[in-house]
């Protein structure tokens, strides 16, 4: 929200107050409180019939400061409130001439003693961002609202990232953004997951700490500042210290929830019935089979909304005229080796038999004159799920374990972003702050039921909403897309802000929700689906089998979802680290090469893990431009050498994209490729990749069993050590020239490269 006209005055209808000074403070064992009248005080007659701002400084964990200022406290204190994890600690107050402050870790904060009410903020004693004067304020308007915002600065060539699941350009600058869930699809400025979160590439994330409408001007009202702001009293925000961005974002998820490990599963491929599309018992059979029959492997079949009769979602309960015995059809389905998931909403429908139960026990959101609150969008009369009510969450919960019963694994949770403000709550939350919050709710509901029935790190979600801390209930896909290159594109926009968001898990509708696919991008939009997190076909009014779009879209599905399943023991190792730093798994190049200016603005290409470079293609010609940082990379699937350090074109098939290995990268493949769950340890293909520094080490803890890999260069030896392996291991050695002997091993030439099968555990490599 704007609050200024140009550089000078005030936007008509506003009335800006500023902290002139910081007349007083006190100081407490950890808490710093300043306070700042709007009039400056030269006599005793400037303390009289003028307001102030109170501002509290705390450091709530290492390398964070909180700031949280207020006008009259009494005020907007209800909640909901986020989640934290807030350990206040001890701060100790440095005093000098001009300044006071304290600092935590490698973030300080310094305020002037006297002339103006700033806040600088420094990061190893040197300058980061800064509330200069005038920037917090608290704003009086026309229409009998009140305002708090603050303008923290911007540093020349400073770009921000974030804010959630933006569909709009990667870098923020020059946005104005609300935080405000919506279901607006893929390609607009709304958002399903609006996070009041956002990441500099200096090194420093900034944390607005409010569940209701945060206005964001990035670099849009004043070129040099990124402002936001609330409506009410109150404004409360965190200043988290990097100095990496991976450092921002494992402090920002230690503040806010770590993101819950999936079940290994899950990263298989996942095939849908679509949304509109006709479909029975027979359907979903014959896509199964035809899976199989073709060796196209994936582990996970969802049925979309029409499980259930029309008009009546969510009942829960299957529809009998198509699905005439679920019990055995889920039986079937699972002695395939498949995982069930169904689509569920929060919403019931008045033609639901649950409609008149939830009415009557007082389970759903109601009208502040104590009536159900009711619309007809998406189904006729629905009304809303109360999870502020716990009788209300047992209830729903009820529901999905009945289904559970069944053999039910995961569910869908689609939708919570259509939750109204003119109602009330049964715990008398603030409306506003629960319309982003509920989404929150309702998954946290879902995910903790699934927990408690399965056990910790085997419950899944595939949800659409998503508020502050939502990470913690995995996984999360990008909505309803376009089936175009452009919104091909746009996803992976909205993937990458979504992933500089604490999010560590996303996926999106391979080939696009909407009509219109066509086989070229169908085939294209699989390579990059099959390259996410998590991974799934489904669509609107269209089947999303692969032979419904040729010979060669069922080659590609098989060949990139067995490469992917090969990909396991990588990517389960970056899934584990992902859940327990909250980096995420698939991230923008700045991330992992914050130090390389060109990576800062780089949207078409992404880290899959801390190892792989993958460069979709956007277009039915094949081409595609992509950078490579500095080293020496390898394509895994062509086995070419990509220098770093610049541009590279090329074109390629459906088969191949630029899918590059680090150099020094120790890279295990797994021996399975018909599934996501496997073995990871037994049977493994090491591939090295340009082996140059003195050792590298693969750790297997997080592979489920404990061990190591390592290869150690001595000169003009390469010795390759295990420990912990089980059955029969292939090294391969790509694009290692020079080799003069081999001992310890079975050497094979392959078109990889050189293949070592290992008879010890000890290989030496003589170059």
């Amino acid at each position: 929200m704007k609050f200024s006209n140009g550089c000078w005055l005030d936007r008509e209808g506003f009335k800006l107050n500023y902290p002139s000074e910081v007349y007083a403070y006190d100081q407490e064992e950890k808490k710093l409180t300043l306070y700042g009248p709007f009039v400056k005080v030269k006599h005793r007659g400037n303390t009289l019939d003028g307001g102030m701002l109170s501002v509290e400084l705390t450091a709530p964990l290492e390398n964070v400061i909180r700031v949280r200022a207020y006008h009259h406290l009494g005020l907007g204190l209800n909640g909901p409130h986020h989640d934290l994890n807030i350990s206040d600690m001890p701060i100790q107050i440095n005093e000098e001439e001009k300044h006071f402050g304290f600092s935590t870790g490698g973030l300080g904060v310094k305020i002037q003693r006297s002339e103006s009410f700033t806040l600088e903020f420094f990061q190893d004693g040197k300058p980061l961002t800064a509330s200069e004067h005038r920037g917090l304020s608290y704003i009086e308007g026309d229409n009998q609202k009140a305002y708090m915002r603050d303008q923290l600065s911007l540093d020349v060539g400073e770009l921000i990232y974030g804010l959630g699941e933006r569909f709009s350009p990667f870098i923020k600058n020059g946005q104005s953004i609300e935080i405000w869930n919506e279901d607006g699809g893929t390609g607009s400025e709304q958002a399903y997951k609006n996070i009041p979160f956002y990441l500099s590439n200096k090194g420093y994330g900034v944390f607005v700490n409010h569940p209701e409408k945060v206005s964001v001007e990035v670099a849009s009202e004043k070129n040099s500042k990124v402002q936001f702001s609330v409506e009410g009293e109150i404004l409360d925000y965190f200043i988290i210290n990097g100095p990496t961005p991976k450092d921002v974002l494992e402090r920002y998820t230690t503040l806010t929830g770590k993101p819950s490990l999936p079940p290994a599963w899950s990263f298989g491929l996942w095939l849908s019935t679509s949304f509109t599309t006709n479909y029975d018992e027979k359907t979903v059979m014959s896509f199964i089979d035809g899976m199989k029959e073709k060796d196209i492997p994936f582990d996970v079949f969802h049925f979309d909304c029409f499980w259930m009769k029309e008009f009546e979602w969510c009942n829960f309960a299957w529809d009998e005229r198509v699905f005439p015995d679920p019990v055995g059809m889920i039986k079937r389905i699972k002695e395939k080796g498949l995982k069930v998931c169904l689509w569920i909403n929060a919403y019931i429908g008045q033609k639901s038999p649950l409609f008149k139960e939830g009415m009557d026990n007082g389970y759903f959101i109601k009208r502040p004159d104590g009536s159900t609150w009711q619309w007809d969008k998406w189904q006729a009369g629905l009304a809303i799920v109360d999870f502020t009510n716990p009788a209300a969450c047992r209830w729903y919960e009820s529901k999905l374990e009945a289904l559970m019963d069944m053999g039910v694994d995961s569910f869908k949770t689609d939708f919570g972003e259509r939750i109204p403000t003119d109602v009330i709550y049964f715990d008398g939350s603030n409306p506003e702050k629960m319309h982003n919050y509920y989404a929150y709710l309702y998954n946290e509901v879902v995910f903790e039921m699934l927990e408690r029935r399965l056990g910790k790190n085997e419950a899944v979600l595939f949800a659409r909403s998503a508020a502050t801390g939502s990470q913690k209930f995995p996984v999360h896909w990008g909505g309803d897309c376009w089936s175009t290159y452009p919104s091909m594109a746009e996803s992976l926009r909205g993937g990458l802000s979504f992933s500089l968001s604490g999010f560590s898990y996303w996926s999106h509708d391979i080939s696009g929700f909407e009509h219109g696919t066509t086989p070229d991008l169908y085939k294209r939009w699989t390579q990059f689906g099959l390259l996410s997190s998590h991974s799934r076909y489904h669509g609107n009014t269209e089947y999303k089998v692969p032979w419904f779009y040729g010979d060669e879209a069922v080659e590609v599905s098989k060949t990139f979802s067995k490469l992917k399943n090969r990909l396991m023991p990588y990517l389960w190792k970056n899934a584990v680290e992902s859940s327990k730093t909250g980096v995420p798994m698939m991230r923008p190049m700045l991330l992992d090469f914050s130090d390389d200016e060109t990576t800062h603005y780089l949207d078409r290409q992404y880290m899959f893990g801390d190892k792989l470079l993958v460069a979709p293609i956007f277009n039915a010609e094949g081409t595609v431009k992509y950078y490579a940082p500095e080293g020496i990379w390898t394509n895994l699937l062509t086995n070419e050498k990509v220098e770093g350090g610049k541009w590279h074109s090329e074109t390629h098939g459906y088969l191949t994209l630029p899918l590059l290995v680090k150099e020094n990268t120790i890279l295990p493949l797994g021996n399975v490729d018909g599934k996501a769950d496997y073995d990871y340890l037994s049977d493994l293909e090491v591939h090295l990749f340009e082996i140059s520094k003195s050792s590298i080490t693969l750790q297997t803890s997080d592979l489920k069993k404990s061990g190591s890999i390592y290869a150690k260069r001595e000169g003009e030896t390469l010795i390759i050590r295990t420990e912990g392996l089980e059955g029969t291991n292939r090294f391969i050695l790509r694009n290692v020239l020079g080799i003069k002997s081999i001992e310890g091993g079975i050497v094979v030439d392959s078109e990889q490269g050189i293949e070592i099968t290992a008879t010890a555990d000890k290989i030496k490599i003589n170059l």
